[in-house]
């Protein structure tokens, strides 16, 4: 009797080589872009100590208190696999004195992460993430810089259909009389909000403000403003942060309740959506936490950053073909004795950085051509014994049918003559 085999988890999934050039393309294109505007990659454990996440992200968000895998290890420690990337980078910024180095520190990341949702299409219990922090400047120069980072990843990848939404929730101060205010225009209201908003309303009603609830949503048009909270400073901060996407042509929306679903934001916050998505159209989001540094035991240090789910984009781009790079030379061997004549062709040519193959199953002329044809070879080189004894291989161009005989011991030289993609 055969034993079942054993499956993926339910949440997760495998890539595999018929989709993971998508993936290749896409981290190539996060890789240039961050470059480009200076930030320098950083890699964190896949777990920390749970109370990195409780402090960090806030006790009462539902990843915290819903969503994380969590266990206590054999040395009796408390651990959490990273269901989000900000405090465990805040965490290595402090731990490292990173601040102490430098007074401006650019990171990004592009990592896996782990949440107990409910899977659905695009979102899943591992999951990935790219994403930026950028620690030391409390000015807008730098919001608007970050914003404008995510939207050229996006742009660079070919993503249409996107919306720059934007807000300010302003300092903990301002904060603190718009949860008063906004409670008291819910009171009225409580008995018709659902059992997790009822929850929201005392510990954190801003949070209410996320509902993606068709009649909350139509209650809470009528809600108070956060900007008429705002101190002068905030109002001034967020005034120029507008100006500078202005100055720099990029389109936005004020989104009045745009709160982001984390206890840490403040000021600025911002979400990007895209049309191609449906209903939870979120492709990525961040803001400001100029307080986190110092809530996880570091130095005052303003600081802001985004996230963007990978699975999210590439669901976004559909079937459009990111360029995955095949091969370019298909070597055909007939016959037992090509086989090290073959492998030595194919292995200069690698050394030449042609991307090579050849068919390691000793399969008819006819299959190899095909699988020439599948695999996208442009040249398909055809070495028989008779090739052999004559010194000179059939040389294909598959796209266009022409044939012509070449040297062995020229076709590296030949190859490299045209310049192929």
């Amino acid at each position: 009797m055969t034993e079942e085999f054993i499956r993926s988890i339910k949440g997760t999934q495998d890539i595999l080589p018929s989709q993971s050039h998508r993936w290749q393309v896409l981290e190539a294109t996060i890789h240039n872009t961050m470059d480009t505007y200076g930030y320098s990659e950083i890699r964190t454990p896949a777990f920390e100590r749970t109370e990195l996440f409780s402090r960090g992200v806030g006790e009462e968000t539902d990843i915290v208190s819903k969503e994380m895998y969590s266990w206590t290890d054999q040395g009796g420690e408390n651990l959490t696999l990273k269901p989000e990337l900000t405090a465990p980078v805040v965490r290595s910024f402090i731990q490292h004195n990173l601040g102490g180095q430098s007074p401006i520190n650019k990171l990004y990341y592009i990592d896996a992460l782990f949440r107990r949702e409910r899977p659905q299409k695009g979102r899943y219990r591992q999951f990935h993430q790219f994403g930026i922090e950028a620690f030391g400047s409390e000015h807008p120069e730098i919001d608007a810089e970050v914003i404008a980072l995510a939207m050229s990843v996006f742009n660079d990848i070919g993503l249409t259909g996107l919306t720059l939404k934007l807000n300010s929730i302003g300092s903990p101060e301002c904060r603190s009389d718009y949860r008063n205010a906004l409670r008291d225009f819910l009171k009225p209201h409580f008995n018709d909000l659902s059992e997790t908003s009822q929850k929201r309303f005392e510990n954190n009603p801003m949070r209410i403000l996320d509902t993606k609830i068709p009649h909350e949503i139509e209650i809470l048009k009528e809600a108070p403003n956060i900007s008429d909270s705002l101190t002068a400073e905030d109002k001034a901060h967020f005034v120029e942060v507008c100006s500078l996407l202005d100055a720099m042509g990029i389109q936005y929306l004020i989104e009045s309740n745009l709160v982001r679903g984390l206890d840490y934001y403040t000021r600025t916050t911002f979400e990007i959506t895209s049309t191609e998505l449906g209903a939870q159209d979120a492709i990525c989001g961040g803001g400001r936490y100029d307080g986190l540094v110092e809530t996880l035991g570091g130095k005052p240090t303003p600081g802001i950053g985004f996230a963007a789910g990978m699975e999210r984009i590439l669901l976004a781009l559909g079937d459009d073909d990111l360029s995955g790079k095949t091969t370019q030379v298909y070597i055909v061997g007939l016959g037992d004795g090509v086989r090290p004549t073959v492998a030595k062709l194919a292995e200069d040519l690698r050394q030449n950085n042609v991307r090579t193959n050849f068919d390691p199953l000793r399969r008819s002329m006819k299959a190899q051509m095909r699988e020439a044809n599948k695999c996208g070879a442009t040249i398909a080189i055809i070495i028989g014994d008779k090739e052999l004894v004559t010194g000179r291989a059939e040389v294909k161009d598959l796209s266009s049918g022409d044939q012509q005989k070449i040297n062995i011991k020229s076709l590296v030289d030949h190859i490299n003559t045209l310049h192929l993609k």
